[in-house]
């Protein structure tokens, strides 16, 4: 459907939000996007020594996580938006940017882990230099690791929903209908495995 068609027909629902809503559903789907973009960057190809340890494990997982993510269907209940009256889209759109938000607070929780787990990754190469982890370099990689713990540890649902209220607000976006914390970590909780 074309996009004036979409505004236009979007304009005669509801309480006149529709759009807004309509709207804000792209903005949150497009730092989703980005995000999930940015984690599908981070692919290191650790030597078989250094496969287990804990920052290409972080790696993997972040990448296992955020491909789960991107892979989940929306659960979708047809009866609620059966009929198509403004009030039945309203409470889909509203559904759907509760979905959305919770999508891209997931994957930022688990870019951060990435991105911390970079860190850790650079800072190892720094340490070794290319050479074999030894004797020589265990106090180092015991702080690179211990940072590691720390940065993973300082990544709370707070601080992310935080980020996002200040960012969002800061872009002028609509945030009406934006989900509390409360029910993005509820709705995780509803529809995951």
């Amino acid at each position: 459907m074309p996009y004036q068609q979409v505004v236009t027909k979007t304009k005669l629902m509801a309480d006149g939000f529709n759009e807004a809503r309509a709207l804000r559903v792209v903005e949150i789907m497009r730092d989703f996007q980005s995000l999930q973009h940015r984690i599908a960057e981070y692919s290191p190809n650790p030597s078989p020594e250094e496969y287990f340890e804990e920052g290409y494990q972080v790696l993997r997982q972040c990448r296992a996580q955020a491909a789960a993510i991107l892979a989940a269907p929306f659960p979708l209940d047809l009866s609620q938006i059966a009929g198509g009256s403004g009030e039945q889209e309203k409470r889909h759109l509203q559904r759907i940017i509760i979905d959305a938000s919770a999508r891209r607070f997931q994957v930022k929780k688990i870019y951060l882990r990435a991105v911390a787990a970079v860190r850790w990754l650079n800072t190892r190469n720094a340490i070794l230099q290319g050479e074999q982890a030894n004797q020589g370099h265990a106090a180092q990689l015991q702080q690179a690791n211990n940072t590691l713990h720390n940065e993973l540890a300082a990544i709370t649902d707070a601080r992310i929903i935080d980020d996002f209220r200040n960012a969002d607000t800061r872009a002028g976006y609509w945030l009406q209908d934006d989900p509390s914390r409360t029910t993005i970590l509820e709705w995780i909780r509803s529809y995951s495995d």
